[in-house]
């Protein structure tokens, strides 16, 4: 948190740039209001970079595409009905709002826009103090009707005005306080923090596409485990992600000190510290880190209490999988983040069959052949998936995946492992067995990919003879 002057100081700088000086002039010019507000105000309190430039103003979505048109770019309405305007002027991209007062009306699903009239009324209806603080430009003058700056000193979050209210305007607050908390590292104060609690059965009237955004946002922050924490104590979980409070209730037989809960949030943190670490995938993930918080949902539905009063969750890899499939699509992810998280969870347990016993070049292929574009996560997610405080074996485990990971490494070298397929193609094999296209043919490939997996490169001279081979032994006639 920096002090009021240096802050100041650097929002001048900021308000001095090419882009917000020439901004500041026009609607000057023009008659008027302009204010830089929200989050470029706040993250030069916090000394964070200011990445998004935000304005607000009297001025309509009309008159405001009259005064930036000459100036900018670029410009687009996309999201006019709403109060803003985007444009791009002196190389940066900006977007400019009428002054609002949304409201729902109890029922709907999307906010009713409202324009407001002033721009203290514009900040009180905002979400959160720390986000309710403006700049009028081009005076340099800091608004700030709600105390937004004794809040960033604190690092508390609370809303500017009841949070009944604000939260009953747009429920979907109730998220972005769980993702700010995360973010920024503030505490929710106690009466937000309630009011939360007592609505969140509201947060049914928000879109599944806006939720989706807010948990997005959430996961992607550094350490996204306070934010996961205030949606299952408050709740809101429940209505968005039941399956992760379902997790609280249940033991994990390899981690007995933490319920499975507490495991998945240690497996999220951890997987977050290798993604970072490793440096190979583009940081934040969101695939690998859905798949580290949601791997173990399976075990609620698979529990089973064996003698002696051990617990079991038998196949809870493939429950999982599946229930994670049916969960991200109802909050409306795309097939291709849908398909890589469940397959992770489908293979998250494989790793554990290593230290069993010794695998052959065979299985690691396999390993390598399932995962495919994946690896790399997977690997991530059996690592971070060792939560025990037995030291010994947890070292054993990383030894173990240590020389999984050197195995395939000299396998890729030596056969390239990341593109394992049979020497011969479906032409080859037309052309080789006389047949047309057909299953036949889908099923002597997946002959000769096994044994390309079992005994790695033959030569296609080889696969030859093994086909045809294959094929003399088949017991149907080859009419």
């Amino acid at each position: 948190m920096q002090s009021v002057a240096a802050a100041l100081d650097r929002l001048g700088e900021l308000a001095a740039s090419p882009t917000v000086s020439r901004l500041a002039a026009a609607f000057e010019a023009a008659g008027h209001e302009l204010a830089l507000v929200g989050g470029p105000v706040r993250d030069a309190f916090l000394g964070r970079p200011v990445n998004d430039l935000d304005f607000t103003t009297d001025a309509t979505p009309d008159a405001i595409l009259a005064i930036v048109k000459p100036i900018a770019e670029a410009h687009w309405d996309i999201g006019r009905a709403f109060g803003t305007i985007g444009a791009r002027i002196a190389g940066e991209t900006v977007e400019i709002t009428t002054y609002r007062a949304d409201a729902y009306d109890g029922a709907s699903r999307k906010p009713e826009v409202v324009f407001g009239s002033s721009l203290e009324d514009d900040l009180t209806r905002r979400d959160f103090t720390v986000n309710a603080l403006a700049l009028r430009l081009p005076k340099l003058e800091l608004v700030d009707p709600s105390g937004g700056v004794e809040d960033l000193v604190a690092k508390v979050l609370r809303t500017p005005a009841a949070p009944e209210q604000s939260f009953g305007d747009d429920p979907l607050r109730m998220l972005r306080a769980a993702r700010f908390s995360a973010q920024l590292g503030f505490t929710v104060e106690q009466a937000t923090e309630q009011a939360m609690t007592d609505l969140a059965a509201e947060i049914d009237r928000i879109s599944a596409e806006r939720v989706r955004d807010e948990l997005t946002k959430l996961l992607l922050s550094r350490s996204p485990r306070s934010g996961i924490r205030l949606l299952v104590e408050s709740g809101l979980a429940e209505r968005v992600l039941p399956e992760l409070p379902a997790l609280s209730l249940e033991r994990d037989e390899h981690h007995r000190h933490k319920d499975v809960y507490e495991h998945s949030l240690t497996v999220l943190d951890q997987a977050i510290d290798y993604e970072i670490e490793r440096g190979v995938l583009d940081s934040p993930d969101l695939v690998l880190r859905l798949a580290a918080l949601l791997h173990d949902i399976g075990k609620p539905a698979t529990r089973r209490f064996e003698a002696g009063g051990a617990v079991s969750f038998h196949h809870h890899d493939v429950v999982g999988a599946k229930l994670a499939r049916k969960r991200l699509r109802a909050l409306r992810f795309d097939n291709d983040t849908i398909a890589a998280v469940s397959r992770l969870i489908e293979l998250h347990l494989r790793f554990f069959g290593y230290t069993d016993g010794a695998w052959s070049d065979s299985a690691v292929r396999r390993y390598v052949r399932d995962a495919g574009d994946q690896l790399e996560r997977l690997h991530i997610l059996a690592r971070a998936d060792v939560t025990t405080r037995n030291r010994r074996k947890a070292d054993q485990l990383a030894f173990a995946y240590d020389d999984l990971e050197e195995r395939i490494s000299v396998l890729a070298e030596e056969e390239e492992l990341a593109a394992v397929r049979p020497e011969l193609d479906g032409a080859d094999i037309m052309r080789l067995l006389d047949v047309p296209p057909g299953p036949v043919v889908g099923e002597a490939y997946r002959y000769l990919l096994e044994v390309r997996l079992d005994e790695g490169p033959i030569g296609p001279d080889a696969a030859t003879d093994r086909l045809l081979a294959w094929w003399a032994s088949r017991e149907e006639p080859h009419a």
